[in-house]
């Protein structure tokens, strides 16, 4: 069961999640997880291998049941609005709720300028008029346009990994998400590259609503405004980032974070 989950916020959540259970084939990975994510700013998910973080965040956008075997119960609301309900287009909401992964994979085959309308072309939004705008304004957005707005034709694959983890970015921002996820986006990139993505986090957390899934706890602290820390598949406590990171209420936040394990 989860354990107490403490709100912080005053104002209806982005998310409301209640019972969320997850599991592949007979294996369940969370077990009835209970947490409210507020509109706008940084939701960090943190804990050791294992504990459901991915998996968890996977949930929000309804990725998790692309895997053959996998299943979800309990109810995810997004504004209100249970992501789950036989009408929703699972397709639409993953343009609501983009997806940032842990190495960056933009489409070798596309130039730059293809590779920020990709979700446009995939979601059928595409619209020549105003393309231009689109690929100015997102990666601007991730912090990319002034490095490569004299290459937009070559390949997005020629890029160094810090930059291809910022076009993918922009390809999320570029159909207009409400929420941005983030999975171990910078786990495989070189300290100066994460600083930059850190800093994006920064810039874009007053414009959308992100949760990042992070070992680093350090990178928790830097970035979000609320962590939450699951351990074996339960959500153990949820508070505002400067109280768990300095008088956590469980004991088992303590000895996570305090290195005793994980």
């Amino acid at each position: 069961m989860t354990d107490e989950v403490e709100p912080s916020m005053s104002s209806p959540p982005k998310y409301r999640i209640r019972g969320l259970k997850a599991s592949f084939g007979s294996r369940e990975i969370l077990h009835g997880i209970d947490i409210d994510i507020p509109a706008k700013g940084v939701t960090a998910i943190i804990g050791p291998s294992g504990c459901g973080k991915s998996t968890f965040i996977r949930c929000l956008n309804r990725m998790h049941e692309l895997v053959t075997g996998a299943r979800a119960e309990g109810r995810v609301e997004l504004d209100g609005e249970d992501v789950y309900a036989a009408d929703v287009d699972p397709v639409l909401l993953r343009r609501r709720v983009g997806m940032v992964f842990q190495k960056p994979n933009p489409f070798p085959t596309m130039s730059i300028r293809d590779n920020v309308l990709a979700g446009k072309y995939l979601t059928h939004t595409h619209k020549k008029e105003g393309a231009d705008r689109v690929v100015e304004s997102a990666l601007r957005q991730a912090a990319l346009w002034d490095e490569v707005k004299d290459r937009l034709h070559l390949s997005g694959s020629g890029l160094s990994g810090g930059q291809q983890q910022r076009l993918c970015i922009a390809r999320t921002l570029a159909v207009e998400p409400d929420v941005l996820l983030m999975d171990e986006p910078c786990s495989a990139l070189d300290p100066i590259a994460t600083a930059r993505i850190e800093d994006l986090i920064h810039e874009l957390k007053d414009r959308y609503t992100i949760v990042i899934v992070t070992h680093n706890m350090q990178q928790a602290a830097r970035v979000s405004d609320q962590t939450a820390f699951f351990l074996q598949g339960d959500l153990v406590e949820v508070t505002p980032t400067n109280t768990i990171f300095t008088k956590p209420k469980d004991t088992r936040t303590e000895d996570y974070i305090t290195g005793k394990f994980g």
